[in-house]
């Protein structure tokens, strides 16, 4: 499994770098927790929790600082 696409953080745009982020963010989980029945039982108690989604939250939001560190912010 590829955690990285194209072993590259590097994007156009911030819009693309906050996909990625997210991207990064779900390829994890999957990493953490390869098997997908497993992942699709557990799904109904964390979406329905409201602490769960704010932590999902927190991981994008900590990829994509890694994201546009990593593109210097986007500076032209």
């Amino acid at each position: 499994m590829a955690l990285v696409p194209d072993n590259t953080l590097i994007t156009q745009t911030p819009e693309q770098g906050r996909e990625l982020a997210i991207m990064l963010a779900r390829k994890t989980s999957g990493a953490i927790q390869p098997d997908a029945e497993v992942r699709e039982t557990l799904r109904p108690g964390y979406a329905t929790n409201a602490d769960s989604l704010t932590m999902a939250g927190h991981v994008v939001a900590i990829e994509f600082a890694t994201v546009a560190a990593a593109n210097n912010y986007w500076r032209a």
